[in-house]
């Protein structure tokens, strides 16, 4: 692809977009502002700043939901601020390559086409391509050989588990669980245990550092409402409490990765074993989710340095390196 290219991993709680210019990911919360029903206000991190904060006339969402695109045109609007941002603020003609999950259909392949196109950002070409393809590129793993490899990209809302050989997918199954569902479940045990309603962000922040609150022997101090007096006020939360509210989420995930592995092929199915399932996405990070994993598979688990900029790493070695430029497919007439 030329030099002025841009890989897109449009994932419902970050957008991660990989710049050929100079071969660095931009990360931004997926998240858009609008004052007042129509007027654009803010977009990625300054958005999600507000979120849960701001007044009833600035309406404030994720335009993508379990991976597909659900408001297409705030998902433009957010495309083309930050696409426009990367270029100085003067577009110019690109390519683009997306990362779409397996288990979509063409129509909502075609949304993203339809997208790009859409957002004024110029797009010459377009190209889709596999998430879990990506992932296995991001992770170093050579997709391309026919030796069978397991990934698991456990995201925002979705968990995408896949086999792949010989540059494609084998079998494919995309479940409604990953962090969102974490945070609720944290939610949900707080509010039970002590009587307290916490937002969502809060849940997120004790999610992510659950595994420091571990290692230090604290509880996490929140702030929320009291459902009796609804009054503000402060707690500590136990870890165990957390980290127990997380396990049948864990269950969901495991049960899932099993219902993949039996209906693998036996010669694959001997790959995974010697080589272990690879595990990455953003909310693959949640303390205790690889221990449980191996625990509940039998099987090694690798990781990633890098989860959630694992696809948008690959969409880049896709764009610049011709070994891999056949995984890229054309998105003209895609879904008609």
């Amino acid at each position: 692809m030329p030099a002025n290219a841009y890989g897109i991993d449009l994932g419902t709680n970050h957008i991660k977009i990989f710049n050929n210019n100079d071969s660095t990911i931009t990360i931004q919360k997926n998240m858009i502002a609008i004052k007042d029903e129509s007027e654009f206000f803010a977009y990625g991190d300054s958005a999600y700043e507000m979120h849960e904060k701001a007044p009833a006339n600035i309406q404030i969402s994720y335009p993508l939901s379990c991976g597909v695109i659900s408001d297409l045109h705030n998902v433009e609007l957010l495309v083309k601020y930050i696409i426009s941002d990367l270029q100085g603020g003067s577009p110019k003609n690109a390519d683009f390559l997306i990362a779409v999950p397996y288990d979509i259909t063409d129509v909502e392949k075609r949304a993203f086409y339809d997208l790009l196109k859409e957002a004024g950002v110029k797009a010459h070409k377009i190209y889709v391509t596999q998430m879990a393809i990506a992932d296995g590129v991001g992770m170093g793993i050579d997709v391309k050989n026919s030796v069978g490899v397991l990934v698991v990209n456990v995201g925002f809302e979705t968990t995408e588990i896949s086999v792949l050989s010989l540059g494609g997918i084998v079998l494919s199954k995309l479940i409604k669980e990953g962090g969102l569902k974490f945070d609720d479940s944290i939610r949900a045990a707080v509010r039970n245990e002590f009587g307290l309603m916490i937002g969502g962000k809060t849940a997120e922040e004790v999610k992510k550092n659950l595994k420091e609150l571990e290692k230090a022997n604290k509880g996490a101090t929140v702030y929320g409402r009291d459902i009796v007096t609804g009054l503000p006020v402060q707690r500590e939360i136990p870890t165990k409490l957390i980290v127990d509210s997380l396990e049948g989420d864990f269950k969901t995930i495991i049960d899932n990765i099993k219902f993949i592995l039996e209906r693998t092929p036996p010669e694959l199915s001997a790959d995974i074993f010697r080589n272990g399932i690879y595990l990455t996405g953003g909310a693959s990070q949640v303390s205790h989710l690889v221990e449980r994993i191996a625990d509940g598979t039998g099987l090694k688990v690798n990781v990633t340095d890098e989860p959630l900029t694992s696809t948008a790493y690959g969409l880049g070695r896709i764009i610049q390196d011709p070994e891999y430029s056949g995984l890229a497919q054309s998105a003209e007439g895609m879904g008609k």
